[in-house]
């Protein structure tokens, strides 16, 4: 699958963000529950501009966050119509910028403005570039039955089954149990 290097990095930004909620979290806990927990996804991330780093922010990024999850339950219409309401209320207004050691890529916000509003309006374009190539298959959930993982399957054949490694590597290791069971009786 080919997108652009930043609608690529804002699909895994928005994976990283939705699995940070306590229903996919490797610590099965909320990963997005302190400034902290905020600031080094900044920083990871690499966001530039307005950081409050106040309990306001972090409650926005929380509802941005449970927005952005709520897209991969959508059929491709149905997340079409989201997209647009995510644009329209995070004021997006799409231009071409270019800074530090980026490329020309797309924002949709000042600088200024809300960090969640910035998330938002990044994930919202790069969202748009996956309902417009007609790949929304590609934005699923985990397989493993006790997992709500998100993932953005970026892979050449789109054959990703697992939110990561960890993942495939559980559900391999019940598989191989399971099949030995049946091989003992």
């Amino acid at each position: 699958m080919h997108f652009a290097p930043d609608t690529i990095a804002s699909l895994e930004f928005a994976v990283f963000i939705g699995n940070t909620h306590p229903l996919a979290s490797r610590s099965g806990l909320d990963e997005l529950s302190t400034i902290d927990d905020v600031y080094a996804m900044v920083l990871k991330f690499r966001y530039t501009g307005r950081i409050d780093r106040n309990d306001i922010e972090l409650g926005e990024l929380r509802a941005a966050r449970e927005r952005i999850r709520g897209v991969w339950r959508l059929i491709r219409d149905d997340a079409a119509a989201e997209i647009n309401a995510m644009l329209a209320e995070a004021n997006a207004l799409p231009f071409l910028a270019r800074h530090d050691d980026l490329d020309w890529h797309l924002h949709a916000n000042s600088p200024d403005a809300p960090l969640a509003e910035r998330v938002q309006s990044e994930v919202g374009l790069a969202l748009v570039d996956v309902v417009r190539s007609d790949t929304m298959w590609r934005l699923r959930r985990c397989e493993a039955p006790d997992c709500e993982g998100l993932m953005a399957d970026l892979s050449r054949n789109g054959s990703r089954r697992f939110c990561s490694i960890r993942c495939g590597n559980r559900m391999n290791q019940i598989a191989y149990r399971e099949r030995q069971a049946e091989e003992d009786k």
